[in-house]
């Protein structure tokens, strides 16, 4: 008998998970705010659910696995706010529920190594959202497990546009480090974590380099034989808000628990690996 995965907010990385499980043994329903989107789903063989959407309920009780992937808003999480006026009615159990948060609930920790343990203290508005969604889905007492991700990269994902484009900056921040994870990464942790619950736990998903972010824009221009796009100082370079408050916060975040608890042997463990790999699979390599 096939499990069903219900995916709300079924965007980039639940779609790498996706592919990852199959179709073969797994039913996948997946949400989406747009009408085009859901005949996409259906057509990758996903049934569509069109949310917000009374719904939403059926779907839940249908499922074995619940993944969400929706940004939170200033009131935290809308959908651990639905599913909690709804559990007030009803009761559903599934075997393991994921969320997926950031590492910026950690906050600034000018390049120190933050883990699982380390105290939240977000900076950005962002990062406080996503705290306050964490903090409603541990208080519904489901199987939950959180993910906390780095920057995403991954196919149509990656710096190599606007490297390509002349767009590309080497924005110089004197001290300023990220961590990072291509979304295969993401979604063999989560399969892995779904084939094995423990409900409660909290991952750091990240690879093993974090770095300046320069170094990775620098890298992709030497592989694509290009010269290295022009340094800008971080004060005074052209950015938008979203962009700018990135910057507010560096740290290296540490993968321990993830590649111990879960066993996961990355397949990119740093971002040399990756970015050669998208070049690959664009065919350039």
């Amino acid at each position: 008998m096939k499990k069903t995965l219900l995916s709300i907010g079924h965007g980039y990385s639940a779609q790498a998970l996706a592919s990852l499980i199959g179709l073969e043994n797994w039913h996948i329903i997946g949400t989406t705010r747009s009408a085009e989107k859901a005949k996409q789903l259906s057509h990758q063989g996903i049934e569509p659910l069109i949310w917000p959407t009374e719904q939403l309920w059926q779907a839940l009780v249908r499922a074995d696995y619940v993944l969400c992937s929706v940004a939170p808003d200033t009131s935290g999480c809308p959908v651990a706010l639905e599913l909690g006026a709804l559990m007030h009615k009803q009761t559903f159990a599934p075997k393991w529920v994921g969320y997926l948060s950031t590492t910026g609930v950690y906050g600034d920790h000018q390049g120190a190594w933050v883990d699982e343990e380390t105290p939240l203290n977000p900076s950005t508005v962002r990062g406080r959202q996503r705290l306050m969604a964490e903090s409603q889905w541990q208080a519904l007492g489901l199987n939950l497990h959180i993910f906390r991700l780095a920057g995403i990269y991954g196919p149509d994902r990656g710096p190599f546009s606007k490297v390509r484009d002349g767009t590309a900056r080497l924005i110089i921040k004197k001290n300023q480090i990220f961590s990072r994870i291509h979304v295969e990464d993401i979604a063999q942790s989560l399969a892995t974590s779904m084939a094995q619950p423990n409900a409660g736990a909290i991952y750091n998903l990240c690879d093993h380099a974090p770095c300046p972010p320069e170094d990775v824009i620098a890298h992709a221009a030497a592989l694509l034989g290009l010269a290295h796009p022009p340094k800008v100082d971080y004060e005074t370079a052209n950015m938008t808000p979203m962009a700018r408050s990135f910057y507010a916060e560096s740290k290296r975040v540490s993968n321990k628990r993830m590649t111990q608890e879960l066993g996961i042997k990355l397949r990119y463990p740093d971002y040399k690996a990756g970015l050669a790999a998208l070049l690959a699979l664009e065919g350039l390599t």
